[in-house]
């Protein structure tokens, strides 16, 4: 269950204010629920992968280099949180839900909450309890985000990101320094 619960808070705290959340909340108003449910399907599915991929790449993996994988996704993830999203409003969207899941699935494919999916299943026994927690919270900040709509500009995202950056990178080199014996 603990795994369940930490691919929920992990999804749910790396997806506000990115790319995918921002994408689904301007795409709200002009396509409806129907960005909702590609949103959803997209965060089920990538996080399904990247539990799948964490899993079975940490069963080839010795225990120190396991703790080494899950050190070096983290601190990818925590970069891709630094990373600023200068994104333009889409101009002229397609209206189309399924461009919307493709961009979706690109977006989330190597975002910081997967790659924190990928380091939790490589380091946990449960891997799939890991995926359904990571779809879970993922899919909780994209409905949060297409409930807020144009709303979500308002808040200070980008200093969020900034924050929760800052614990994945230091819990990232915390666990890479302890793989290595130095603490």
């Amino acid at each position: 269950m603990s795994s369940f619960l930490f691919g929920f808070a992990a999804a749910l705290l790396l997806t506000i204010g990115a790319r995918d959340q921002l994408l689904v909340a301007r795409l709200a108003r002009p396509l409806g629920a129907l960005i909702l449910l590609a949103a959803l399907v997209s965060a089920i599915f990538t996080a399904g992968l990247m539990a799948l991929a964490g899993d079975a790449i940490a069963a080839m993996l010795p225990e120190p280099a396991r703790q080494m994988l899950v050190a070096i996704a983290l601190v990818v993830a925590a970069f891709e949180l630094f990373w600023p999203a200068r994104e333009k409003r889409p101009k002229e969207p397609t209206r189309s839900a399924f461009a919307a899941f493709v961009v979706l699935l690109a977006r989330q494919w190597g975002d910081a909450a997967r790659f924190l999916i990928f380091a939790l299943a490589a380091a946990t026994a449960l891997p799939t309890f890991v995926a359904l927690g990571g779809a879970a919270g993922a899919g909780v900040a994209l409905a949060g985000g297409w409930a807020m709509g144009d709303d979500i500009e308002a808040l200070p995202l980008r200093a969020f990101r900034l924050v929760m950056g800052g614990v994945v990178l230091i819990a990232g080199l915390a666990i890479g320094l302890g793989a290595r014996g130095i603490i």
